[in-house]
């Protein structure tokens, strides 16, 4: 037999045939085709269920080996009745005993009796073969043997009957197995050694190369077999769990235990849409980190992950999410240097900084927890993001495809951005832009409002509102701006205001009001009709004040002698 080119590939189940695992009933259908040669071939969505276990149809037996576990995974139950977090707790324990021991080596010896080939199998390891020894020496192999687990003991033994063109068709590790070109792969008698936590998995595997259907339905055994399955190059084995997963109840449990399964398989792309299906169930379910503030922060990085990557995170501003990273930091990494290690290679790309408002993007160079370089870069190119044209920054946000790199893509913000020149001479003073959408616009109607973010004049924190609200005399809806004090204190400013808008065809910003009022904290004051129209004119195709889709307004501010 000769190997296959992509040997992550069934060969009963090519990619483009993937529907066929999924067949009514969730089993495969038989087909065969008789070929002008007279030989049967067999078809990607085959049932050989009728020849499992059949010395009939089989060539060789599978001796299986079911290991005891060790001291510390005597905690372990049933798969089926235990919890993800249980599962999960279990297999990250296996893992890191695992990475203790040194990789298995590969050993050969001449059999004194008949051949039998042994492989175990362990999490993560090397394949690891050899021809038994005489019955007597077993016990020595399994205690004293480099490739025998130091705390393991041979259980039980099960034997099936196997055909191998049926295994080496669905798994390139046993098509590899069977066809290697060594003395072992002519033997009769195959042996693996498996952990007796993964001996129901291995099971399923082999009775699904055969019929192309499960009987375990729980998360945590579906867990099991993908992880199986993941060991033995079943892809096709692989995306039935997976789809079986995505089709089950999405907890945050599970969608987290599913963002950790591309590290620890090593077909990652077959587990990609599940893992997709988590992330995208995470952002939604915490998508207002304000209502599920303690729960966000108790996140793992994968979580906090999911969430904070997401465009429609709904949060008062970006200065929130730079807040709230540094927050979650400082509880999961509270020593500095790890900190700015884990801030510099997986968080800073979560935090927009040319979203940010220029005051707490200085505070970002002063801050302990950025390696200093590094806090230098991210402002700088937040601030020249700010500097260009609009048109310019709808280029670069579009230019960010990847899912994991947004920076310059804007979020669905409770306070809209705005841009803000300050003056200290000849008098304090400001000049403010906000853009808005049309559709932005339109969905104030009939009696919405749009705040921007907070700036800054003479150290009083102001803000702009834009409102959907009738006109004095109460006949017609109509666009209307203000201007409103934070509330901070009882101080009072008299400020001269002025409000100017983009208008066709000269595209230039005219005066719209002028005004003057002296604020104090959590006042307002404004125009109820800025552009003196209805509503409908206001925001038809046909208005001059929507420049490629965008209402460009700007507010001058003065501090009054």
């Amino acid at each position: 037999m000769k190997e296959s080119n992509n040997t992550n590939l069934d060969l009963f189940d090519p990619r483009t045939v993937m529907e066929s695992d999924f067949g009514p009933g969730g089993e495969g259908n038989s087909e065969k085709k008789i070929e002008n040669s007279g030989k049967v071939s067999l078809s990607s969505d085959g049932d050989f269920g009728f020849a499992f276990n059949d010395s009939n149809f089989s060539d060789r037996i599978l001796r299986i080996e079911i290991l005891s576990e060790c001291p510390d995974d005597k905690s372990d139950v049933d798969a089926g009745s235990i919890s993800l977090a249980d599962w999960a707790r279990v297999r990250k324990r296996r893992r890191e005993d695992i990475k203790k021991d040194n990789p298995l080596e590969s050993v050969y010896e001449e059999p004194d009796t008949e051949d039998v080939l042994v492989y175990e199998n362990q999490d993560e390891e090397a394949v690891a073969m050899i021809e038994e020894s005489p019955p007597g020496e077993e016990a020595a192999e399994n205690s004293d043997s480099s490739w025998s687990m130091d705390c393991s003991v041979v259980l039980r033994v099960r034997s099936l009957h196997i055909s191998s063109p049926i295994l080496a068709a669905k798994s390139p590790f046993f098509y590899k197995l069977f066809s290697n070109g060594m003395r072992e792969s002519e033997q009769r008698h195959v042996t693996l050694r498996v952990n007796a936590s993964e001996e129901a998995a291995l099971m399923e595997l082999l009775n699904f190369i055969y019929s192309n259907t499960l009987s375990t339905t729980t998360p945590t055994a579906l867990l099991d077999v993908l992880m199986a399955a993941d060991k033995f190059e079943v892809s096709s084995c692989m995306r039935y769990c997976i789809r079986m997963l995505q089709n089950l109840p999405m907890t945050p449990e599970a969608a987290l235990l599913y963002l950790e399964l591309p590290s620890n398989v090593l077909m990652a792309e077959a587990v990609q849409p599940l893992t997709d299906t988590a992330k995208l169930y995470l952002a939604d379910r915490f998508k207002d980190i304000t209502k599920f503030q303690d729960d966000v922060l108790h996140l793992p990085l994968p979580g906090i992950e999911a969430v904070l990557l997401s465009d429609e995170l709904q949060v008062a501003s970006e200065d929130a999410v730079y807040d709230f990273v540094l927050k979650w930091a400082r509880i999961h990494y509270p020593k500095l240097e790890d900190r700015r290690e884990i801030m510099g290679s997986r968080l800073c790309r979560l935090i927009r900084f040319p979203f940010m408002t220029c005051r707490k993007l200085k505070k970002v160079l002063t801050c302990v927890d950025f390696d200093q370089d590094l806090a230098s870069k991210v402002v700088l190119e937040a601030l020249f993001f700010k500097a260009e044209a609009p048109h310019r920054q709808r280029v670069l946000a579009a230019e960010e495809s990847a899912p994991s790199n947004r920076r310059f893509v804007e979020r669905a913000y409770k306070y809209r951005p705005v841009k803000v020149v300050e003056f200290e001479l000849p008098r304090q003073q400001c000049v403010v832009y906000l853009d808005l959408k049309r559709d932005e616009c339109v969905n104030l109607h009939p009696t919405g409002r749009v705040y921007s973010q907070a700036f800054h004049l003479g150290g009083q924190g102001f803000f702009l509102s834009a409102h959907c609200n009738m006109d004095q005399q109460n006949l017609f809806a109509c666009f209307g701006l203000f201007l409103g004090m934070q509330e901070k204190g009882s101080a009072s400013f008299a400020v001269d205001y002025e409000f100017a808008a983009r208008s066709k065809p000269s595209e230039d910003y005219v005066s719209k009001y002028k005004g003057n009022y002296t604020f104090t904290g959590g006042k307002a004051v404004g125009y109820r009709n800025l552009f003196g129209t209805h509503w409908e004119t206001f925001v038809s195709e046909e208005s001059p004040y929507f420049i490629n889709g965008i209402l460009h307004l700007r507010a001058e501010l003065t501090i009054k002698r």
